[in-house]
C-alpha cells in the first residue's frame, strides 16, 4: 500500500518537473512608454564655413613684384598698399644688338653735329636778313627805295627766322634720337631703380587669408597675389540632396555643430535654383543643391572659426508640438505596414501603426497607439504575438 503511494508520488513529481521544464517562460524585453513629445525633423549634412565676401587681389600690370611684407592673418584697411609693381629690367644684349645700338648712338651724334652747324648757319643768315630789313625800312621812310624793295627785305627776314626755327627743331630731333639709341644700350642691373611703380591697394578692410606670391619676382598682369576677407562676416555653405532641398525653405532655422564648440544658431538665406551632379564616396552619382546659412549670433559666439572650416549643419524641415511618438527602435515591418509589439498584461501584442513624420530617433504615430502604453524596443525573433514577456528595464 505504502509502496504504491510512494510510486504515485514519484510519478507525479516527475510529471510536474517535466511540465515545469517545458512550460514557456516569459521573455525578458526592453520596453518604452509611448508619450507625447515635440518632434523636429531635420536634414543633417556636412558643409564648410566661408567668408561671405572674399577678394582675390591680382597684379594689375605686368612688372616686377617687390617682396610682400604681409602674411596670412595680418589685418589690412581699405586702400592700404599691399605691394608695389616696378618695371621689368631690360634684357641682356647680344653682340649683334650691341653693335647696332652703338652704331645708332654714333649716327645720332653725327646728326647732332650736322644740326648744330645748320642752326649756326641759319642764325647767321637770319641776323643778316634782319639787319637788311632794318636798313631797307629806314631808306623807304626817306623815299630812297621803293615799297616793293622794302617788302622783299621783310619777307627775307621772316624766311630766315623760320629757317632758324626749323634748324632748332632738327637739332632737338637728333638729340632725342641720341637718347633713344643710348636707351637701347641699357641692360639689366644698369637701369635706375625706383623710377616709377604701381601700388597694389587693398579693396576692403579685413585680414589676409593667404599670400599667393611673397618673394620678389616678375609677374604677368592678372596673376593672383593674395586673398583678403573679413573673418567676422562668416556664413555656411552645404550641399544637400535635391530631394531634401525641396523640403527646405528660406528662413528655416538650423543648428551648426561639429566645428569644435557649442552648437550655433543659424538660418537658411539662399537655396540654389540649380542642382549639380556629384559623385559620393561610394562612387554613386547624386544630384546636390547648394544651401547657404547665416549665423544668428555675433562673431564672439564662434571664436576660432575661420574660412573653409568643416562643420555639420542640421536644417529644420518640419516640426510639431505634443505629438504621439515612439522610438524608431520599436518599429518593424509587417508586410507593407509598420508594426510594433505592445505589452498587455504581461503578453506581447502586435499592433499595426499609421506613421507620420519621423527623424533619426522618433516617429510620429498617427493611429495605433495611445500615450501611456508600453512598447517593446528592438524585439527579437523569439517575440511573437501572444508570447509572455517581462520588462527588464
Amino acid at each position: 500500500m505504502w509502496s504504491r503511494i510512494v510510486s504515485i508520488a514519484v510519478v507525479l513529481a516527475l510529471a510536474s518537473a517535466v511540465a515545469w521544464a517545458l512550460w514557456p517562460r516569459p521573455i525578458s524585453v526592453e520596453t518604452t512608454t509611448v508619450a507625447t513629445r515635440d518632434l523636429v525633423v531635420t536634414v543633417e549634412v556636412d558643409g564648410t564655413s566661408r567668408i561671405r565676401e572674399v577678394f582675390q587681389v591680382s597684379v594689375p600690370v605686368a612688372g616686377r613684384l617687390t617682396r610682400v611684407g604681409l602674411h596670412a592673418g595680418d589685418s589690412v584697411e581699405e586702400g592700404q598698399t599691399l605691394a608695389s609693381i616696378q618695371p621689368v629690367d631690360p634684357g641682356l644684349l647680344d653682340e649683334r644688338s650691341r653693335r647696332i645700338a652703338e652704331a645708332a648712338v654714333q649716327a645720332a651724334l653725327a646728326g647732332i653735329a650736322v644740326a648744330e652747324v645748320g642752326l649756326a648757319q641759319a642764325e647767321t643768315n637770319s641776323a643778316f636778313a634782319q639787319a637788311e630789313r632794318e636798313r631797307t625800312t629806314t631808306l623807304a621812310e626817306r623815299g630812297l627805295v621803293s615799297t616793293q624793295a622794302e617788302q622783299r627785305a621783310v619777307l627775307a627776314a621772316e624766311t630766315a627766322q623760320k629757317s632758324v626755327e626749323a634748324a632748332r627743331a632738327t637739332l632737338v630731333m637728333h638729340q632725342r634720337e641720341l637718347e633713344s639709341a643710348q636707351a637701347a644700350l641699357i641692360e639689366g642691373g644698369s637701369a635706375p631703380t625706383g623710377a616709377c611703380c604701381v601700388d597694389v591697394k587693398s579693396p576692403a578692410s579685413g585680414q589676409v587669408l593667404s599670400v599667393l606670391a611673397e618673394s620678389e619676382q616678375v609677374m604677368q598682369a592678372g596673376t593672383p597675389l593674395m586673398v583678403i576677407g573679413d573673418p567676422d562676416d562668416l556664413e555656411v555653405q552645404v550641399d544637400v540632396l535635391s530631394n531634401d532641398a525641396v523640403r527646405i525653405v528660406t528662413g528655416a532655422p538650423a543648428s551648426i555643430e561639429g566645428w569644435g564648440g557649442d552648437p550655433l544658431r543659424a538660418e537658411v538665406v539662399l537655396i540654389d535654383p540649380m542642382a549639380v551632379t556629384k559623385v559620393s564616396a561610394l562612387g554613386i552619382e547624386e544630384q546636390r543643391t547648394g544651401v547657404t546659412l547665416r549665423f544668428l549670433d555675433g562673431p564672439e559666439s564662434r571664436p576660432g572659426l575661420g574660412h573653409g572650416y568643416r562643420v555639420t549643419a542640421s536644417i529644420v524641415v518640419w516640426e510639431g508640438k505634443d505629438l504621439v511618438t515612439i522610438p524608431l527602435g520599436a518599429l518593424f515591418r509587417s508586410g507593407q505596414d509598420w508594426s510594433v509589439f505592445v505589452v498587455e498584461d504581461g503578453v506581447a501584442r502586435l499592433r499595426i501603426l499609421t506613421l507620420g513624420q519621423r527623424n533619426a530617433e522618433l516617429a510620429e504615430v498617427v493611429s495605433g497607439l495611445a500615450p501611456g502604453e508600453t512598447a517593446i524596443i528592438h524585439p527579437g525573433d523569439n517575440v511573437a504575438d501572444g508570447r509572455a514577456v517581462t520588462p527588464w528595464n
